[in-house]
């Protein structure tokens, strides 16, 4: 059987790299151009190649199985012998080794060179986007003294809707009408927990309940949201480049997403000044509105804010002001016995002081011992307002 060995991917490399070129190659591209070496034969061979060569061109190179494994969101590598998966359920060891310190560095430097950015001794950290979409964050010396470590994100089309979630013990049947009230309703909506909880996976679930005449803008600093909507408009921001020029930031983003006829503007993930302008952004009409913020419960969410808040010059009173005007619900995620869930539901209010506050009205500990929520003060108000 016929093997990528490095003669025959520099053959390939070299006849996919022709002037002109400005996408990176896709499936057919690869196939045709190991045709064109006179080295393959058969289909099935051919089909192989072609996974393996794209895998080294425009992929993850040995890492790609791991990334297309069902279930995997992230492949982690910390050494040649040290390669880590998630499927959801916690970190396992993978059965992979690389050949060396050196392998993982050169894999390293060449995934962020196929995502357009520079990784060495002078710049030896990268957060970039594969083609595929996948994101990857990676560290070589003298950030990383072992020679190199990768964290690759796998970016899914969004293939679980709220009842979907619900069957698999994300949320309470009994919060799905609750849910599609507050979408529906326009209420904007935060969307909280910690990395790995699945922030992304019940806002990309959420938006796909926005009605299908409605345009969505989408801002992100690297692209993770892929909601099934027909109207989405994605917004991406860039790093600046090796001299230093070229950046476009988030708050950038949002100001521009006013411009550009939205029915509701997502923030992907707010963690840092922007989220001055997208608390403005929800206090001009633009209703409906959603956004990712980390925290570690409902009730740290206004200490949160108000320290992302400060970074764009804004005063606690400030931000209690424009966050109570803004924002009406915030949703809580946690993970609990490696099973990530809506853990709270929260309405944002001042209180006496004029200090900002989120309190739970309703909470739940996840499938399990307590299998139904426990409704809270104030869980009927938000049931009139919001559920028809």
């Amino acid at each position: 059987m016929t093997t990528l060995d490095d003669g025959l991917l520099h053959d390939v490399r070299a006849r996919l790299g022709g002037p002109g070129r400005t996408t990176p190659p896709d499936a057919a591209d690869v196939a045709a151009a190991l045709r064109s070496t006179g080295r393959v034969l058969g289909s099935d061979a051919l089909a192989d190649l072609t996974r393996a060569a794209r895998a080294e061109l425009v992929g993850a190179g040995p890492l790609q199985p791991l990334l297309e494994t069902p279930g995997v969101t992230d492949v982690l590598v910390n050494g040649p012998e040290e390669v880590w998966l998630d499927r959801g359920h916690g970190l396992e060891r993978a059965d992979l080794a690389l050949a060396s310190p050196g392998a993982v560095r050169e894999l390293a430097v060449r995934m962020a060179a196929v995502a357009g950015q520079r990784l060495d001794d002078a710049s030896p950290v990268v957060d970039a986007r594969l083609p595929d979409g996948t994101r990857l964050h990676a560290a070589v010396a003298p950030v990383a003294p072992e020679g190199a470590v990768i964290a690759l994100r796998v970016l899914r089309q969004a293939t679980h809707d709220l009842r979907a979630l619900a069957e698999r013990g994300a949320l309470p049947d009994a919060w799905v009408p609750v849910l599609h009230g507050l979408v529906r309703g326009r209420a904007n909506l935060l969307v909280t927990g910690g990395t790995g909880t699945g922030k992304t996976t019940l806002l990309a679930a959420l938006l796909g309940l926005v009605p299908h005449d409605e345009r969505l803008l989408t801002v992100e600093e690297a692209r993770e949201l892929a909601p099934v909507h027909p109207h989405v408009v994605a917004l991406a921001a860039r790093r600046p480049n090796v001299e230093g020029v070229g950046e476009i930031t988030l708050a950038d983003l949002v100001r521009g997403a006013l411009r550009m006829r939205p029915d509701r503007i997502v923030l992907g993930e707010c963690r840092g000044a922007e989220v001055r302008e997208l608390l403005l952004a929800l206090n001009t009409g633009h209703d409906g509105g959603m956004a990712t913020v980390h925290a570690n419960a409902a009730e740290h969410v206004p200490a949160r804010l108000e320290a992302l808040a400060a970074l764009a010059g804004m005063s606690r009173t400030a931000v209690a002001a424009q966050a109570t005007a803004a924002l009406d619900v915030v949703l809580h995620l946690q993970r609990r016995r490696r099973v990530r869930h809506l853990a709270q539901i929260a309405t944002v209010h001042r209180d006496g002081q004029g200090d900002l506050q989120v309190v739970p009205v309703a909470t739940w500990q996840g499938p399990g011992d307590v299998a139904e929520p426990v409704p809270g003060h104030g869980w009927d108000a938000l049931r009139r307002r919001w559920v028809a």
